[in-house]
């Protein structure tokens, strides 16, 4: 019986080319790299980051929160869809392309992350993750999009890919962001913050 070859249909969901355990990159000088490699760590994380956004995203849908932005209100489903867009760009300038993150992307978290801080009261004590699910699952979208951060800087540190500054700001942005947006679900719905208790024993 004859083994077909279906790597060539536009169609198919694989490719068998990485059954050895490498892969490739939109521009690599290396040819093919081990999928343990850190640009691949880093590319990783940042899907891993952008799938769970997805979760976030369903669920904000569900509660229609909203942000109040001067004169207007977004949903937070807008917000996140926005961030997943924008993590496809970091991935591909990872991936070695010439697009990159602007200065517009940040300057957007940070207008979120300031109109956020005008509600809320101010940060005492480090917070406890829950109190909503839909506060518990942004908590943790901050974590991941911390790691994500974490390995980027290291693919830049090593040398491996030139990451310019200004994706490297929208990174550190961005844990912030979901971070207050954790929080501001909680006040919304008059959910007590809960603080670490240092004196348990």
């Amino acid at each position: 019986m004859v083994k077909k070859d279906f790597r060539n249909k536009k169609n198919i969901l694989y490719t068998g080319f990485g059954d050895k355990g490498t892969t490739t990159l939109f521009r690599c000088d290396q040819g093919r790299i081990s999928k343990s490699a850190s640009i691949i760590e880093a590319l990783g994380s940042t899907d891993e980051l952008n799938a769970y956004l997805g979760i976030v995203k369903v669920y904000s849908e569900i509660e229609q929160l909203k942000v109040i932005f001067g004169n207007k209100k977004i949903l937070y489903s807008d917000i996140i869809n926005d961030i997943q867009q924008v993590l496809f760009i970091i991935q591909a300038e990872l991936a070695g392309s010439n697009i990159k993150v602007g200065k517009n992307n940040t300057k957007k978290l940070e207008k979120i992350i300031y109109s956020i801080g005008e509600v809320l009261p101010p940060i005492t004590s480090f917070t406890i993750s829950g109190g909503s699910l839909l506060s518990a699952h942004l908590d943790y979208a901050r974590t991941l999009a911390r790691n994500c951060e974490r390995k980027i800087v290291g693919v830049s540190e090593e040398g491996i890919r030139k990451i310019s500054p200004q994706t490297v700001a929208y990174l550190n942005r961005l844990s912030s962001v979901l971070f207050a947006l954790s929080r501001h679900v909680n006040f919304v719905l008059s959910i007590k913050e809960e603080h670490p208790d240092y004196n348990k024993k």
